[in-house]
């Protein structure tokens, strides 16, 4: 499978996934329904209430890309030179 194929096979399974979705009530029934009072009142806790939910799935994306960071700084080199042999690798 050459490169282009893949990507098209993964941009269609993606079009497919974002067609597909449905919407789902993912809170508590205590949580919704103090959401569901204060916000018939006019109170901002819902607000507050989706705003820790993104720092709360943001939190694991930044700590991966730190450590990836650190990682690509610490292991990378410069100026390195590959000498390989011209003849095929046979394993057998």
């Amino acid at each position: 499978m050459n490169k282009a194929l893949k990507i098209l096979l993964f941009v269609i399974a993606f079009g497919f996934l974002m067609i597909s979705r449905e919407p789902v009530k993912a809170q508590c029934s205590l949580c919704s329904a103090n959401i569901a009072t204060n916000k018939s009142n006019g109170g901002k806790t819902a607000n507050g209430l989706n705003h820790g939910i993104v720092y709360l799935l943001f939190a694991p994306y930044l700590a991966v890309g730190f450590l990836g960071i650190l990682w690509y700084k610490k292991y990378r080199r410069k100026n390195v030179d590959i000498n390989m042999r011209d003849e095929r690798l046979h394993l057998n």
